[in-house]
C-alpha cells in the first residue's frame, strides 16, 4: 500500500535498439554482474534470472555480500561500472541517485515489464528508477515459551512492554540476555534510532527544510529507550547485524528480538534451529512507544535498478534477466522468503510482523536525497552515548553538528 503512494503513471519512451536477442532475456553475449545483499529473497529473485537468461549471456556474475550499501557507490562510479545492477532500497535508491549512478527504466519496462504491476514502478519526476519486488520492515519477534514461563501472558505491544518483559526473564532466571537487535554500530545503530524516534513522532527534520531535527526531547527519549534495552542484551550488542541476531535467535539466546522481517522465513524454517525454538517463536507488529500508537518501525521496499555506466546493451540484457525473475513461479516456489509484491503471494506465518506492522501505520523510510546523510551521522555519533561515556544531550548534539557538515558540503545546506 505505501509503495502506491511513490508509484506513478509512467510515459514510455520507445523501444531499444536490435541486436542478437535470446527469447525474453535481451541481447545476447553480455555480461550481467549483479551486486545484492545476501539474504534468501534476494538470492531468490538472482537465482532465477540466472537460471532464465545465464545461458545467452557471456557471463552472469552475482556478488551478495553484506557490505552491498558500503561499496555501491564506488562500485558503480568507474565507466564502464563494476556492476550492471544493483539490486537496492528505499534509502540506497538516494544515495545512487544523488551521484547520478542509475538510469531511467521506462523503456526497458515498456519492452519487458507486461507482467510489472503499477506499484511495483519506483516513480520520481516521471522516471521509473526501480522495480520493488518485495516489502520490509523490522519488527517484534517473541519466544511465546518463554514469555509464558515468565509469567508474561501476551506479547509486548509497546517497547515498555518489552523492557517490562525482559526484567520478568531475566528475574526468572531463564536468559541473562533476552533481547537481540540489529545495534553494529553504523547504519544499524542509525536506523533503529530512526525507529523509534519515528514512533515517539519524531520529524528527523525541520518542516520544509534539511535542517536537521533530533536534538530534543523525543531524541533524548530515544535515545534512553534504545539503552534500556542494551542492558537486557547481550554485551556485544553494537556489533550485531542481522546474521548474529539471526543466529542468536536460532541458538535459542533471546526471546525477544527486533529484527528484519525478511529473515521471518529462514528463523522459523527447520534449518539452524530446533523445533522448540521455531514452534514457538510469534513474529508481531513493531512495538509503539511512549504513549504512541503507531509502530516504531520504517516501511522498505526492495527492488531492482540498472546503472549508468554499463552499454546500453548490457544494461537491457541484465533488466531482462532480472525482470523474467519476478514471476508468480517464483513466488510459488519462495512464498514465505519474503513480503513479495508479485502476483501469486500468499501472506504465511513469515509475514506476519511485516503485515502487521503496515496495517499499524508504520511510517515508509523517507525517501529525500539528504536522509543518507543524517543516517549516516547517526550511525557514526550515537556510539558513544550507548556505551556510557557521552550525555544524550551531547550525542545528538554531534549528529546534527555532523549532519550539518556534510549537508553543507553536499550543497543541501548553505
Amino acid at each position: 500500500m505505501f509503495l502506491r503512494k511513490i508509484a506513478a503513471t509512467t510515459a514510455f519512451m520507445g523501444l531499444m535498439g536490435s541486436a542478437a536477442y535470446a527469447a525474453g532475456c535481451g541481447p545476447e553475449g553480455q555480461s550481467i554482474r549483479i551486486l545484492a545483499s545476501d539474504f534468501p529473497a534476494i538470492h531468490a529473485v538472482v537465482g532465477a534470472a540466472q537460471a532464465n537468461c545465464g545461458a545467452a549471456a557471456a557471463e552472469f556474475k552475482p556478488n551478495h555480500t553484506t557490505e552491498a550499501r558500503q561499496i555501491m557507490n564506488a562500485a558503480l562510479t568507474p565507466n564502464p561500472a563494476e556492476y550492471t545492477s544493483v539490486i537496492v532500497a528505499n534509502s540506497t535508491l538516494t544515495q545512487l541517485m544523488n551521484d547520478g549512478l542509475v538510469r531511467p527504466l521506462n523503456d526497458l519496462v515498456e519492452k519487458y515489464g507486461e507482467h510489472i504491476k503499477p506499484n511495483q514502478l519506483i516513480t520520481i519526476d516521471g522516471k521509473v528508477m526501480a522495480i520493488a519486488f518485495m516489502a520490509n520492515s523490522q519488527h517484534l519477534f517473541a519466544r511465546k515459551d518463554v514469555l509464558e514461563e515468565a509469567g508474561v501472558g501476551t506479547i509486548p505491544a509497546t517497547y515498555e512492554e518489552v523492557l517490562s518483559a525482559a526484567e520478568k526473564i531475566r528475574a526468572a532466571g531463564i536468559m541473562d540476555y533476552p533481547v537481540t537487535m540489529n545495534m553494529k554500530m553504523g547504519w544499524n545503530i542509525g536506523e533503529m534510532f530512526n525507529m523509534v524516534y519515528l514512533g515517539h513522532g519524531g520529524d528527523l527534520f525541520k518542516p520544509g527544510s534539511a535542517e536537521p531535527n533530533v536534538n530534543n526531547a523525543q531524541g533524548i527519549a530515544t535515545l534512553n529507550m534504545l539503552k534500556a534495552l542494551t542492558e537486557y542484551a547481550n554485551p556485544d550488542i553494537l556489533t550485531y547485524a542481522s546474521n548474529e541476531t539471526q543466529g542468536a535467535w536460532e541458538a535459542g539466546e533471546a526471546a525477544l528480538g527486533i529484527m528484519w522481517g525478511s529473515r521471518g522465513s529462514p528463523i522459523l524454517d527447520d534449518e539452524g534451529s530446533t523445533k522448540e525454538i521455531t514452534s514457538n517463536t510469534v513474529l508481531a507488529a513493531a512495538p509503539a512507544v511512549g504513549g504512541g500508537s503507531i509502530p516504531s518501525a520504517t516501511l522498505w521496499w526492495d527492488g531492482i535498478t540498472i546503472s549508468a555506466n554499463v552499454s546500453d546493451e548490457e544494461a537491457e540484457a541484465t533488466f531482462a534477466a532480472l525482470a523474467s525473475a519476478l514471476t508468480p513461479e517464483l513466488v510459488a516456489a519462495h512464498n514465505d522468503d519474503a513480503v513479495w509484491l508479485l502476483e501469486g503471494f500468499k501472506p504465511g506465518p513469515a509475514a506476519a510482523g511485516v503485515a502487521a506492522t503496515a496495517r499499524g501505520g508504520a511510517k515508509p523510510y523517507p525517501m529525500i536525497p539528504y536522509i543518507g546523510i543524517m543516517h549516516g551521522a547517526l550511525g557514526a555519533e550515537l556510539s558513544d552515548f550507548l556505551k556510557g561515556s557521552e550525555s544524550a544531550e551531547q550525542a545528538l548534539a554531534d549528529v546534527e553538528a555532523a549532519y550539518v557538515t556534510a549537508a553543507k558540503e553536499a550543497g543541501f545546506l548553505q
